[in-house]
């Protein structure tokens, strides 16, 4: 045990009375207050005031527990809001990477649409000067063709006409010699003049009808 001497007790007395500090923690059971009434209850008191600040530091001690529970779960918290955000800001951006890399794709997307339209709009123009010029290369054609078929039958039709005026001319020709050869030689001409006149209208009828069955062809065809 620990004793004091009565000045000792008496300091300490008054300091607890003045100033409101005693002694506290296990020194208050380890000293001897027997044989002094006054410094017995300084250590009644020492020992009630030991045991209110132990009950207020347990208190706050319990309190600081609790408040850093707390804290650890908000910061616990914290940290998920802080992952969740972390991973939410990377997924954004990989939202932004894809987006920009869609929006290229599309503008070059585009570029190629408008680069295509535009070839098809020149293939069209083309393809329509085209088929213009093969509509002008078949009229040119077919008036080139009518124009020959025109020339060739106009050149058919003049020979034909030749042809069958030499037949009758030369038919004409040959029975009138024939016939004055019989009129020369004093032969006897009834047959052969009743001959030569009837050959002569069965060809000049004939020819007139050759004529114009001719004419009449190519009056229709001018008309086609």
């Amino acid at each position: 045990m620990i004793t004091f001497n009565k000045q000792s007790k008496q300091q300490l007395i008054n300091l607890c009375k003045t100033r409101n500090i005693c002694l506290e923690g296990n020194i208050i059971r380890v000293i001897n207050y027997s044989g002094d009434t006054e410094f017995e209850e300084y250590g009644k008191t020492c020992l009630e005031k030991d045991r209110e600040m132990r009950k207020k530091r347990l208190e706050i001690t319990k309190q600081i527990q609790f408040k850093n529970s707390e804290l650890e779960k908000l910061n616990q918290e914290n940290q998920r809001i802080l992952e969740e955000l972390t991973e939410s800001l990377k997924s954004v951006e990989e939202s932004k990477i894809q987006y920009e890399v869609q929006n290229r794709e599309l503008i070059l997307w585009k570029e190629e649409s408008e680069k295509i339209s535009l070839e098809l709009q020149q293939e069209m123009l083309k393809s329509e000067q085209a088929r213009v010029d093969a509509e002008n290369a078949k009229n040119t054609a077919e008036n080139d063709l009518d124009v020959l078929q025109k020339r060739t039958q106009t050149q058919l039709i003049e020979r034909i006409v030749k042809v069958s005026l030499g037949v009758i001319l030369a038919v004409g020709f040959i029975t009138t010699i024939m016939y004055g050869i019989a009129l020369f030689m004093e032969k006897d001409t009834q047959i052969i003049g009743s001959t030569w006149a009837n050959m002569f209208g069965i060809l000049l009828t004939n020819a007139f009808s050759i004529i114009g069955t001719i004419m009449g062809v190519k009056y229709a065809s001018k008309e086609t």
